[in-house]
């Protein structure tokens, strides 16, 4: 049923942009635009096809994702939320080259755009540990950048990048800041538990675990961490319950393939 709503919710929003993108600019009466007007229509346009590639990435549809980005490129060659999007699709993809070099366009695009800092930051944090000092650069630019209103993410992608390198005290510096933001925030919580097991207190980070479970849908992060620490505890039924729940839930994902062929 949910999937179904999901999908009813997504044919509703495009069938929404598709009507905002026919009647949001009017015609003059002769029938031709002015280049007002003209600039208008396509700047709308690269939105609203960036704003479809957004949600079909997040449904993992990526070919679908970079024909909606190619359109907003037709519309407007240099459209930087288009690169942005981009990047998360090529990274997404594992193609970190590409991904790289449209973050990097993107940013020289629109230098200061706090989405644009933030993603960039977390591939960087994801695909090069050796520049993990040039990712928190790139969270604090958007940290610091009093108008963007999910400022809780870049604290949390600063706390689990700090985490990377076992720099805890700053890792829970920024994860405690982003709970203080928004406190039901997931990743913020599962970076606590990891950083608990990093640290060796196992039934610490079960305890923590077993709350988040009980309170909140598990993540892919979560789930992980159940079969690590459980692993370590020697709970091997438990470890088994996490595995089942990493299959049922997330199938497709890098983690779920990896404990099928027994590496994880």
């Amino acid at each position: 049923m949910k999937t179904v709503l999901r999908k009813l919710a997504l044919c509703c929003m495009i069938g929404v942009l598709v009507v905002l993108a026919a009647g949001c600019v009017h015609e003059p009466p002769e029938g031709k635009l002015t280049p007002e007007q003209e600039a208008a229509r396509l700047a709308k346009s690269a939105k609203i096809h960036t704003e479809l590639a957004s949600e079909y990435f997040f449904r993992r549809q990526y070919k679908v994702a970079l024909e909606e980005v190619d359109a907003a490129l037709k519309a407007d060659a240099n459209y930087a939320p288009a690169f942005n999007m981009l990047g998360l699709i090529h990274m997404a993809l594992d193609e970190n080259s590409k991904a790289q070099l449209h973050f990097e366009r993107a940013l020289r695009l629109s230098p200061n755009d706090p989405e644009i800092h933030n993603n960039y930051g977390w591939f960087l944090c994801e695909r090069y540990p050796d520049r993990i000092d040039s990712a928190i650069d790139h969270f604090k630019r958007a940290i610091n950048d009093p108008l963007y209103e999910t400022r809780y993410i870049a604290y949390a992608n600063a706390g689990l990048c700090e985490i990377k390198r076992n720099n805890y005290p700053e890792a829970s510096a920024y994860l405690r800041e982003s709970l203080a933001q928004n406190s039901g925030y997931r990743p913020a919580l599962v970076g606590l538990i990891e950083m608990d097991y990093k640290r060796g207190q196992l039934d610490l980070a079960q305890s923590r675990l077993n709350g988040f479970m009980q309170r909140y849908a598990p993540t892919i992060k979560s789930l992980v961490l159940g079969i690590q620490i459980e692993r370590a505890l020697r709970n091997p039924r438990a470890v088994d319950s996490y595995l089942f729940q990493l299959q049922k839930n997330f199938p497709d994902s890098k983690e779920a393939r990896t404990a099928r062929e027994g590496g994880l």
